[in-house]
This record gives C-alpha cells, structure tokens and sequence, in this order.
C-alpha cells in the first residue's frame, strides 16, 4: 500500500516507445478516472526517462503502461531504471497491453506490480489499482 495525501489517488498512464495505438489506454485512463482516481495521461510515444521525470513530477502513487509492440520487457525494465534514477524508486508499476501468457511472470520479476494481458477486465484492473495504492479493494 503506498501512503497518499487527501484527495483522489494520483496515477500516471503512459505509452512508452514508438507504440501509436491509444485506445486502450485512453480507455483504462477513463475507467480511474471515473472510479475516481486522478489520471495524468501522457499520450503517445514517449521516451522512458520523460515518463519517469513526469511521475515523479506529478507526485503519482502509481505509473500503468500500455504496451502494444511487443517491447514490454525491455520497456518496463527501463521505465523501472528511469524510475529509480529520477527518484522515484518507490513509485509502483503496472504494465498491460498485449503481453502473452509467457512474459507475465517475467514482467512480475522485473518489478511490474501488476500485469494486465489484453482482454482484463477494466473492473478487475481498477479494483487492482485501487488495492495497490489505497489497500482497498
């Protein structure tokens, strides 16, 4: 559980990497949002340090990546690098997208908190949020 101020839970959605497809992001982005949470949405293709400056900007509990192209282990290992270079290496990952059944375990072993394959269920991945940064389910 990570400690967080009044107010809603801050969360940073990101699309690290040459990926352009957003929809599935857009849509988890609005699925915290409307449960709630503060939702600081980067777009399209950022570079894994800019997602980390940002995060750790924004002051967010938690950064979830959307990850299309295939790169999802390498990206989130980076993002989690940039994470603890920028400062915040108490900043929790999530990571979804089209990630085979395979990578899920390895993901969880690079330091992902949460893995979201494409077809999660919106409801299970807010109710996931929500239990990693408030303890609430």
């Amino acid at each position: 559980m990570i400690p967080h101020n009044a107010g809603p839970v801050r969360v940073l959605v990101a699309k690290p990497g040459l990926d352009g497809h957003d929809r599935g992001a857009k849509l988890v982005a609005r699925g915290l949002r409307d449960a709630g949470f503060e939702v600081v949405f980067t777009g399209i293709r950022h570079r894994v340090d800019d997602i980390a400056a940002t995060a750790v900007q924004e002051d967010v509990a938690l950064v979830g990546l959307s990850i299309l192209s295939g790169a999802h282990l390498a990206l989130t290992r980076r993002t989690l690098e940039a994470l603890r270079a920028a400062g915040g290496e108490d900043i929790p990952v999530v990571v979804g997208g089209t990630i085979p059944a395979g990578d899920v375990e390895r993901l969880r072993e690079a330091g992902a908190v949460g893995v979201y394959p494409t077809g999660t269920s919106l409801d299970d991945i807010v109710a996931d949020i929500r239990a990693l940064t408030t303890g609430q389910e």
